[in-house]
């Protein structure tokens, strides 16, 4: 029976190694997108800000970052109810609203995209102090069956028993701790993200509106004077 509950204390450690490894891996992972998002996205505003109006904003090239691909499908849509002829429900709406409609859609994939990798921060931080409680519980539980087999509550006979229970009690909340931070650090990110993506959306139909919802087509080159015209200007001169 003693080798049954040294089995669980140790299952319960090896699990909670492995969310601590699972822990440590998403919170680097997360904190270089973070990091690489908000560079981006700082970049890209200011160029867009920049701009000398929304059809050269509609030019810049090879930015990249959540605000970048927020801008991309408005002008994208802008382009689209342009050069749509198409009569369906999906193109069944006036350019403002369907304009709105789709940075609100890519709005949601980018937040969709910050919050992967959360919910398991989120679980691993609400039953990792648990994971280890269980194998306190059957550490404490192999101590007293060591006392009452030896008859004896020596230090030899329940130092390992109990020094199980408290390594399993010592590692759940260490494991559980910088989940949890890290859960709640990545939750302000993606809300002061979605907020920022938010306000560049009002900001980008707002800008829309006054070009009328439509993006001007590049002028085309003037030609010049057929040669024939201008002799012909000569000779009635």
């Amino acid at each position: 029976m003693s080798a049954s509950y040294t089995f669980i204390v140790q299952g319960s450690l090896w699990l909670l190694i492995a969310f601590s490894v699972a822990t440590w891996t998403l919170i680097v992972v997360k904190g270089i997108q973070n990091f690489r998002l908000s560079r981006q996205n700082r970049q890209f505003t200011q160029d867009f800000w920049s701009a000398a109006d929304l059809n050269a904003a509609a030019s810049l090239e090879n930015k990249l970052g959540s605000a970048a691909r927020l801008a991309n499908v408005g002008f994208e849509t802008l382009r689209s109810t342009d050069n749509s002829t198409v009569h369906n429900l999906e193109h069944n709406w006036d350019r403002q609203d369907l304009l709105e409609r789709h940075l609100r859609q890519q709005i949601q994939r980018e937040r969709r995209s910050l919050e992967s990798g959360l919910a398991v921060l989120a679980s691993i931080g609400s039953t990792a102090p648990f994971v280890g409680l269980f194998g306190t519980v059957f550490g404490i539980i192999h101590a007293l069956s060591a006392i009452s087999s030896n008859s004896s509550a020596s230090i030899e006979v329940v130092a390992g028993p109990i020094g199980e229970a408290l390594i399993a009690t010592g590692i759940g909340i260490a494991v559980a701790v910088p989940s949890v931070l890290a859960y709640n650090f990545f939750i302000r990110r993606l809300k002061l993200t979605g907020a920022d993506l938010d306000d560049f959306a009002t900001d980008f139909v707002s800008l829309a509106q006054k070009t009328g919802f439509r993006l001007k087509a590049n002028a085309p080159a003037k030609n010049p004077i057929p040669a024939s015209t201008e002799s012909k200007k000569e000779v009635f001169a």
